[in-house]
């Protein structure tokens, strides 16, 4: 069900811009990151992880279809992930903007607040981001040892 896509990524660019929704963003990870898709019947979900050196493997992004949302798939990669690496990686990390919609998932995997990144929406987005109605700021990393 979950494979690794090595060729043509951007065949699923609408599940990509789900999770990060400009293309010139995804583009700066997309070639060097490790793309997988969850596929039952369809894309459910992907996910894409970087190596950022000294034992840490960053997931950059990672959504999941509308209406596939709420049944578990996007735990499912990160639990995938957490097997597929533990023997390579010491830290699984995650930056996400501080949201009601992003925060309690990462939690909810076991991933715990460890740093922020002042403004990184307001700096390097060519337009604003909202979730939940509130204008993204602030990148939010959450990291879990491996």
């Amino acid at each position: 069900m979950i494979r690794a896509v090595k060729e043509d990524k951007k065949r699923y660019l609408d599940l990509l811009l789900l999770g990060d929704e400009q293309e010139s963003m995804i583009d700066k990870y997309l070639d060097r990151g490790t793309m997988y898709v969850y596929d039952e019947g369809g894309a459910k979900a992907v996910c894409v992880v970087t190596d950022e050196g000294g034992g840490a493997l960053e997931i950059k992004n990672i959504a999941v279809a509308p209406e596939s949302q709420r049944n578990g798939y996007g735990k499912t990669l990160i639990r995938f992930l957490e097997n597929e690496y533990r023997d390579r990686y010491k830290l699984l990390r995650a930056g996400t903007g501080d949201s009601p919609l992003t925060v309690p998932f990462y939690e909810s995997c076991g991933f715990e607040r460890a740093y922020v990144i002042k403004d990184f929406f307001i700096d390097n987005y060519d337009h604003p981001i909202y979730e939940c109605g509130i204008q993204l700021r602030d990148m939010v990393y959450f990291e879990k040892r491996l």
